[in-house]
């Protein structure tokens, strides 16, 4: 030890080797403990000579030395110390650059080898404060360096991810606190590794340390959550829904209850605060998918967050970096959501009298003593509550409107007018902006702000709206004495091409003024400088909408007599070429990325970003436009009146198709109820069927008996046998025929029917009419001929008792065989007109299967019912039963 603190103390070049191979060669654990402690004092003043000399003899004492836990944290401090300089705060620019240079240079030598970062994260289970902080520095030190080398080595090491995470979970505050700066660096771009660490439950975890902490009034600690928070869940859609689905969105409530006495907030307040609102906004964020988007939304109105958000924008004494902040918050958790924009509506200022919060806004945004950035977010925030809510849209330009206007109150409408006429050109820009939204992809609002009426001066007739913007434009000497005359003339420009775009009511009016169109050909084809390009080519977008949506209602401005002036005094490459200027300008670009306004500075507020989406839509068509011919128009104009002939021509098969599936509909339901009466009658039919049977059994044995003893009695005496009960017996039989005879005529019409029903089979619509007509009328047949057996058996079981009377009566057996020879010619006869109609039936059922055969080989899908062959009856021999 004492030579160690000597070589500590001399010169430090050939000293550091000494030492090093003082750990390489000594035997003693005590000694190399000694010489790791003596470089580790060192590599802070001497870093670039302890890495190079020290660093693999350091790696081999934490692969061989890893039972003492001493020598491991002299190890690790060491290696700390070379790859990470701890005075970079401190440090010029230039040094700084030369020592990340070295640490990178340090870091990529460790992490050659695999093999040593997977020891360190070894090491990190050790529980031993003195080598688990070090290793957890030491590791976020290698991740600053080389994070995407590193991030794939945890990636693929066996419960890699898991080790750190149990870093959280540690009770030394400084262990989890520098846990936490190491899970930053490691889930930086990397969105594998943040799936893993938000599935080893680190939502909640992190949830409740900010909990712990304080929330918005905690310390760093709180911060460096919620940064961990944000690197999960930005652009990473799956730990996004898994946040919505594990209900953490309605534990971020809280976090934004703010008392009454807002004065005095700390700096790591706003800070927190700061993060927790970018939190909402990764959410809610309409670069995320719809369905995504809305389902946060919709959380967030129904756990109170929304109107939590409120309650800050309306409270007094809020930082201004906190209200921009909540300002740009509550529009993205407004935009697109109908039952959100809804409430934003509701909400009042607490003034006196109470102002809508809208109002409230508005009045912000037209004030040029409010900061910038507060002004883009109060815009923002306005054309979200308008995105695709035509409810609010209609309420805004209802303010406008000569029956709505209030004279004892401010509204929207008002104020943007207001704005949009004041002497400063960022209120103009930004009036223009906004009305420009309220009239967004609505043909209805774009009619209705035609009959806004406007008072310039006293004495003087009122204008309308459109006219007064256009006077604007077209005053360039008026305009130039405000200072900025570009961005409030853009401004104007673009209002009035989202305004006319798609609406030819707009068009005209427009062009009714004899002064529009000059100015604007006037315009276009002059040679202005670089400054004034932009207005050309918004101008030459104005004149290109007035063509592309004219509907030749005025004489002097039909589309040909326009482009016949755009030829004339312009010439058509030129125009198109000016009409490209918007497109060219570096600020387009920028505008057209995402919604929100972003802004340097106020003069650099020239585009909205859905007008770049306009833009980028009328540019094509109106430049084919402007080089169509009017032959080439005519043939499409010809085009389009066939195409809307042949989409009327649709929307009335549709009905009509609309129309006969529900009478199919209907009728399928019929043919269900019928199939299933159809079953109840077959079961009914098939019990009579077998009481029949039962009773053709009986009777054939007791016809047995009688033939035996009509053998043996030739003579005896009548013992009982009255002759009315064989009268009854003749007039039943005599009913049988008659009902015989009404089955037959019935089956005449059947077959008539069948006769017109195979006239008509190609008649589209009336075929399940007469199938379900046939099939009614074949259920009324089974009907009768349940009737008939009825009857028989009636008969028969009359038959059975006057056989048994027969049998006692002995002495009437010559007067019954002669009347039973007389019954037996009439059953005889009976059994014939039987057989008839059998074959009457059969021949009636081949015709329904030859027209079912038929209806298929058409194309139809029927399914008529199976023909059914009636049981005979018992005064049938068995040769006729089936």
């Amino acid at each position: 030890r004492v030579i160690a603190l000597q070589l500590l103390h001399s010169a430090p070049a050939g000293n550091i080797q000494k030492l090093c191979d003082r750990v390489a060669s000594s035997t003693l654990l005590e000694d190399r403990r000694d010489a790791v402690r003596a470089l580790k004092s060192l590599s802070k003043k001497y870093r670039m000579e302890v890495g190079t000399q020290a660093m693999d003899h350091l790696i081999r004492i934490l692969q061989t030395d890893s039972s003492d836990s001493e020598i491991l944290g002299y190890a690790l401090d060491t290696l700390y110390n070379i790859i990470c300089s701890d005075e970079e705060e401190e440090q010029e620019d230039t040094q700084r650059r030369q020592e990340d240079d070295i640490g990178a240079q340090f870091s990529e030598r460790f992490i050659q080898e695999p093999e040593n970062v997977t020891l360190l994260l070894t090491m990190l289970e050790e529980f031993d404060f003195h080598v688990r902080w070090p290793g957890v520095k030491l590791l976020t030190a290698l991740l600053k360096c080389q994070c995407a080398q590193v991030q794939g080595i945890i990636l693929v090491s066996p419960m890699g991810v898991s080790r750190l995470m149990d870093l959280l979970a540690d009770s030394r505050e400084v262990i989890r606190n520098d846990g936490l700066l190491l899970l930053q660096q490691l889930t930086k771009g990397n969105a594998a590794i943040q799936k893993i660490v938000a599935f080893e439950n680190a939502f909640e975890r992190l949830l409740d340390i900010i909990t712990e902490e304080g929330t918005s009034d905690g310390g760093i600690v709180v911060e460096d959550c919620l940064l961990l928070l944000l690197n999960l869940l930005k652009n990473n859609s799956s730990n996004q829904n898994f946040f919505k689905e594990g209900s953490y969105i309605q534990r971020m409530k809280p976090w934004f209850e703010v008392g009454d006495d807002n004065s005095g907030w700390s700096a790591q307040k706003v800070t927190n605060l700061h993060l927790m609102l970018q939190l909402v906004r990764v959410m809610v964020s309409p670069v995320n998918s719809p369905g995504a988007t809305a389902s946060c939304q919709k959380a967030m109105f129904q756990c109170g967050l929304l109107q939590q958000l409120c309650t800050i924008l309306m409270a007094t004494g809020v930082p201004a970096d906190i209200l921009t902040e909540t300002i740009n918050t509550v529009s993205e958790v407004i935009r697109g959501s109908q039952v959100n924009q809804d409430y934003f509506a509701s909400v009042n200022a607490p003034s006196n009298p109470p102002r809508p919060a809208i109002v409230v806004l508005l009045m912000s945004m037209v004030n040029e003593r409010q900061p910038f950035v507060l002004r883009c977010a109060v815009l923002y925030c306005f054309q979200c509550f308008l995105y695709k809510n035509q409810k609010g849209q209609g309420e805004i330009v209802a303010t406008l409107l000569p029956s709505t206007i209030d004279a004892n109150s401010i509204s929207a409408g008002q104020l943007l007018c207001g704005g949009l006429f004041s002497a400063d050109s960022l209120s103009n820009w930004c009036a223009a902006v906004a009305l420009g939204h309220a009239l967004q992809d609505n043909l209805t609002q774009k009619e209705q702000l035609l009959r806004v009426q406007l008072a310039t001066s006293l004495g003087k007739p009122p204008v309308s709206l459109l006219q007064q913007c256009t006077n604007i434009l077209s005053q360039g000497d008026k305009i130039s004495r405000r200072g900025s005359k570009v961005q409030t003339r853009v401004g104007l420009l673009m209002l009035l091409c989202t305004w006319m775009s798609n609406c030819p009511i707009a068009v005209t009016h427009f062009l009714h003024n004899q002064d529009n169109v000059p100015f604007l050909t006037a315009q276009i084809s002059e040679n202005l400088g670089e400054d004034e390009r932009l207005v050309q080519g918004l101008c030459a977008l104005l004149l290109g909408i007035c063509i592309y949506y004219n509907d030749n209602s005025l004489e002097n401005y039909t589309k040909e007599k326009l482009k016949q002036l755009i030829e004339k005094r312009i010439g058509k490459e030129n125009f198109v070429e000016k009409l490209g200027f918007i497109t060219k300008h570096e600020l387009y670009s920028r505008a057209a990325q995402k919604p929100q306004p972003a802004f340097s500075a106020p003069e650099h507020m020239l585009f909205d970003h859905e007008f770049t989406k306009l833009v980028k839509e009328l540019e094509g068509v109106i430049t084919k436009a402007v080089h169509k011919s009017s032959e080439e128009e005519k043939k499409e104009e010809e085009v389009k009146k066939t195409l809307e002939q042949h989409d009327s021509i649709v929307t009335q098969y549709k009905e009509l198709i609309r129309e006969q599936d529900a009478q199919i509909n209907e009728l399928k339901e019929q043919m269900c109820t019928l199939t299933s009466q159809k079953d109840q009658m077959q079961n009914t039919i098939t019990q009579q069927l077998s009481q029949i049977q039962q009773h053709k059994d009986q009777y054939n044995v007791l016809k047995l008996k009688l033939g035996k003893d009509s053998g043996q009695s030739d003579s005896g005496q009548v013992n009982g046998l009255q002759l009315e009960e064989l009268t009854l017996l003749r007039e039943e039989l005599e009913e049988l025929r008659k009902q015989h005879a009404l089955l037959n005529t019935q089956l005449a019409e059947r077959d008539t029917l069948i006769a017109n029903l195979v006239c008509i089979m190609n008649t589209e619509g009336l075929f399940f009419y007469y199938y379900l007509h046939l099939h009614f009328f074949y259920l009324r047949c089974l009907v009768r001929t349940y009737s008939l057996w009825s009857r028989i058996k009636y008969l028969t079981e009359s038959r059975a008792a006057m056989e048994k009377e027969r049998a006692a009566a002995t002495s009437t057996a010559t007067i019954l065989q002669t009347e039973k020879s007389k019954l037996q010619q009439e059953v005889a006869e009976s059994k014939k007109e039987q057989d008839d109609l059998l074959m009457l039936l059969a021949d009636q059922d081949q015709k329904i299967l030859s027209l079912k055969q038929r209806l298929k080989d058409l194309g139809e899908t029927v399914g008529l019912p199976t023909p059914l062959l009636l049981e005979p009856t018992v005064f049938f021999s068995d040769d006729h039963l089936h």
